[in-house]
C-alpha cells in the first residue's frame, strides 16, 4: 500500500509505503529511505513497534542527527578529516563531523527524496547521486530494494553503479527495541566477531584489529549489551556473496528476537548515548551492516572503491522471531 505522507517546504511529496507479511508490517518513507516502523509480535502474539521512529515528517525535519531508520551514505560511517585519495587526486568532503565527515555529509542519502516503484512483496527506491554531491567523485546509480519474506524478514539489497571512480558503503540506520518502548539495555546480544576496529578520539579507526577476548566487547556469547558502545566490529565471516548470520538480539521480557545476516564484513554497534528529543539515550541498539569506518583512508581495510563497470551490492536480512 502506497499513501501520501507529507510535503516538503519546496514541494516535494514524500510518500509512505507499507509492506506486510507473515504477521510482520513494515513502513517505509521516501524520505531518506526511511524504516518508519516494524511491526512484530512478542512471545504473546502482541504487535509492538520495535524500530524509533517519528508519527510524522516534521520529527524527522526536526531531529535529523540520530539518522533514525535511514538509508545511509554514499559513505556510511566517518571518513578521517573529511579527505580521501583516490587515483592521485585527494576529494573534500563536508566535515558535518568535525573534523570528520560522518554517513555521508550535511545532505546524504538520509536526507534525499527517492523514487519507488513495488517489486513483488516489497519496494525499490532509487535515485542518482550526481558527481560532486558532497564532495565525492563519479555519478552513482543507486538503488535500494526493501522486501519481506515469506518468514516476515526484511531484505535490505543495495546495488549502485558508478561513471568514474568512487567510494560507497551503504547501511540501515535503525535503532531496534525489541520491548517497543523504554530502555534497551537490557537486550541480549550475540555477535560473531573475534575482533573489533578500535579507534581514536575522535572515533576514527587507529587501523588495529584487536582481539574482544577478555573484554567487554566479547558477545561470541550471548550476554546483555550495557551502555557504551558505537564500534565497527570486524566479522568473523569477512565478506561474502549471500547474507551470512552474524548476530542475534534477544529481549528477554518480550521474547522477541531480531536476527541479522548480511553480505558484509563489519557491524557497527552503537548504544545510542546521545539520543535526544522525545527519545533518551539508550531507548535503542543500532546494528549497521558496514564496510570499516575510514576505508578510503585505510588500504588495509576491505575495499570500498567502486570503478565503471562495476557494480556495488550488499544485503542484509533482519529477522523477526519470539520465543
Amino acid at each position: 500500500m502506497v499513501e501520501h505522507f507529507a510535503t516538503l517546504s519546496d514541494g516535494t511529496p514524500v510518500h509512505r509505503w507499507t509492506l506486510e507479511r507473515a504477521g510482520v508490517r513494515v513502513r517505509v518513507l521516501s524520505y531518506g529511505g526511511i524504516v518508519q516502523s516494524v511491526e512484530t509480535p512478542d512471545r504473546e502474539g502482541r504487535h509492538a513497534d520495535v524500530v524509533l521512529g517519528f508519527a510524522d515528517l516534521e520529527g524527522y525535519l526536526e531531529h535529523p542527527g540520530p539518522y533514525l531508520g535511514a538509508l545511509v551514505g554514499r559513505y556510511a560511517n566517518r571518513i578521517a578529516g573529511g579527505r580521501f585519495p583516490l587515483d592521485g587526486v585527494t576529494y573534500a568532503l563536508e566535515q558535518n563531523d568535525a573534523p570528520n565527515s560522518l554517513h555521508g555529509g550535511g545532505r546524504g542519502f538520509d536526507k534525499r527524496v527517492w523514487d519507488m516503484t513495488p517489486v513483488g512483496h516489497g519496494v525499490r527506491l532509487s535515485r542518482v547521486s550526481p558527481y560532486g554531491e558532497e564532495g565525492f567523485p563519479g555519478r552513482l546509480e543507486v538503488s535500494a530494494t526493501y522486501t519481506l519474506e515469506p518468514s516476515g524478514g526484511l531484505r535490505i539489497a543495495y546495488e549502485a553503479v558508478t561513471d568514474a571512480p568512487t567510494v560507497v558503503n551503504l547501511t540501515n540506520h535503525s535503532y531496534f527495541n525489541l520491548a517497543g518502548s523504554g530502555h534497551a539495555g537490557g537486550h541480549e546480544l550475540r555477535l560473531a566477531a573475534s575482533r573489533l576496529t578500535p579507534v581514536d578520539a575522535g572515533l576514527i579507526p587507529t587501523g588495529e584489529l584487536r582481539d574482544v577476548t577478555g573484554t567487554r566487547f566479547d558477545f561470541r556469547t550471548a550476554r546483555k549489551i550495557g551502555p557504551g558502545y558505537d564500534h565497527n566490529f570486524v566479522l568473523d565471516k569477512g565478506v561474502t556473496a549471500e547474507p551470512v548470520e552474524v548476530a542475534e538480539l534477544h529481549d528477554p521480557s518480550s521474547g522477541r528476537v531480531l536476527t541479522v545476516a548480511t553480505t558484509e564484513p563489519g557491524l557497527q554497534l552503537y548504544t545510542a548515548e546521545h539520543l535526544s528529543g522525545p527519545f533518551a539515550p539508550g531507548d535503542g541498539v543500532a546494528l549497521e551492516t558496514q564496510h570499516f569506518p575510514d576505508s578510503p583512508n585505510r588500504p588495509e581495510f576491505p575495499r570500498t572503491v567502486l570503478r565503471p563497470g562495476e557494480v556495488f551490492r550488499s544485503q542484509t536480512v533482519y529477522g523477526f522471531s519470539a520465543r
